[in-house]
């Protein structure tokens, strides 16, 4: 899915005929399940019954399902974990800070057969290739199995300079990480997950590195076809690298100190949503997978109700139009949303600050729609204190130069109301 400088948005013909096939797929999963009663004891009948549609994970030969439960942070989400199993979804994602592991060895523990069934996403932090194999042993011992499916390098670039990064992802002591990881069992594929505002240049190094197997990245579906994150999601996809989005719900139609309901305001702006029976959420990962180049979207949900809604937004995906990508894409700059998923710094250039602004309002999002209040107060208190000091920034500048148009006047008091 590519757009013009201009804003107005272009969809690749090939993205919607492959976008469409995938819909098509589940739209005849969905019929063969009513055609003849399923065995509902067997996880995989049950899995084509629901019926939500599994795309090609890059050239890794995996196919996974287009929606990802994040498992967001905190223990006790047994009932979580298997609803989402129950609506369909076979990708999971976890990590060491999430605090989640305990759950996923509980449930492999009382239902031994679900470990195969599903795809398992796990994260932690080496700062070095020699780290992997340690961390890898020590996350497996936690979730209580002999091997995941993926294992990311989690934040990549955060405990890096960029060049140091960029090395990472093409060293030899990286390959051979990967190489010995995948040779004892413990995980089959290997990549990064990074929300760095220079992502677009560690995304084109693990392109032109070859090592990497899958990407989570921090996205946005109005990218623009010349902005440098959209050519290094090309670069990866062609390189066969496995995409997965993450951070693109969170912070769009909610606002804070909004006197109207906004998600009423976006459907009156949207027509297609009527139409479709969607919600504004549900059209917003319709707009993520019908970019053919992400094959997952991970999304934290917290409660049965998101899981429900945003499984039948899989099941019912199908390929929007341009002009419903266009008219989505106005009404959710027009209300304001707090999370730029576009960020690359340019906020903070224009507007004269050393202020990581970008992460400033990504760590609001964390407060205030993920309801992480202490990671999102740790993340803060990490940064340097110059990083933190939006005093004296032209933020109507940053605001201009943001793809988002956050209203930084309006979303940084709220960071030092919630956050220092």
């Amino acid at each position: 899915m590519t757009h013009d400088p201009t804003g107005s948005t272009s969809t690749d013909r090939r993205s919607f005929l492959q976008a469409g096939a995938v819909a098509a797929a589940a739209v005849s999963v969905g019929h063969a399940a009513e055609a003849q009663e399923p065995d509902r004891g067997k996880p995989e009948a049950a899995d084509k019954a629901l019926g939500i549609p599994r795309r090609p994970l890059g050239k890794t030969g995996i196919d996974v399902t287009m929606l990802n439960a994040g498992t967001g942070r905190g223990a006790g989400i047994q009932r979580i974990l298997r609803y989402a199993y129950s609506q369909g979804i076979r990708c999971f994602d976890t990590s060491q800070r999430y605090q989640s592991e305990g759950d996923f060895k509980q449930w492999f523990q009382a239902e031994p057969a679900v470990r195969k069934e599903v795809f398992v996403v796990t994260k932690d932090l080496p700062r070095t290739p020699a780290e992997i194999m340690p961390m890898l042993d020590q996350r497996l011992a936690a979730m209580g199995t002999d091997y995941v499916d993926l294992f990311f390098v989690h934040s990549f670039g955060d405990n890096h300079s960029l060049d140091d990064a960029i090395a990472y992802v093409k060293s030899k002591e990286f390959k051979e990480a990967v190489a010995a990881v995948k040779k004892a069992g413990k995980s089959k594929l290997v990549g990064i997950s990074t929300h760095h505002r220079n992502r677009a240049q560690i995304l084109q190094a693990a392109a032109e590195g070859g090592i990497v197997d899958a990407i989570m990245v921090q996205y946005s579906p109005w990218l623009d076809k010349d902005a440098p994150l959209n050519k290094a999601l090309d670069a990866c996809h062609k390189a066969g690298i496995g995409l997965i989005s993450m951070k693109q719900l969170a912070g769009h139609f909610l606002g804070t100190g909004q006197k109207r309901n906004m998600l009423d305001e976006v459907k009156e702006k949207v027509p297609m949503l009527a139409e479709k029976n969607l919600t504004p959420f549900q059209a917003l990962l319709h707009a993520i997978w019908t970019d053919e180049r992400i094959a997952s979207s991970c999304v934290s949900m917290t409660n049965t109700d998101q899981i429900r809604i945003n499984s039948d937004a899989a099941r019912r995906f199908a390929p929007l139009k341009a002009a419903d990508l266009k008219s989505l894409r106005d009404a959710d700059l027009a209300h304001g949303p707090m999370l730029c998923a576009d960020c690359d710094g340019r906020c903070s250039h224009a507007a004269g600050t050393t202020a990581a602004l970008g992460d400033l309002t990504r760590f609001l999002t964390y407060h205030e729609h993920h309801g992480l209040r202490s990671h999102a107060r740790e993340c803060y208190d990490a940064l340097p204190a110059e990083a933190r000091d939006w005093q004296g920034a032209d933020l109507e500048a940053a605001r201009a130069a943001c793809p988002s148009k956050l209203d930084f006047a309006r979303l940084l008091p709220e960071v030092d109301r919630r956050l220092s």
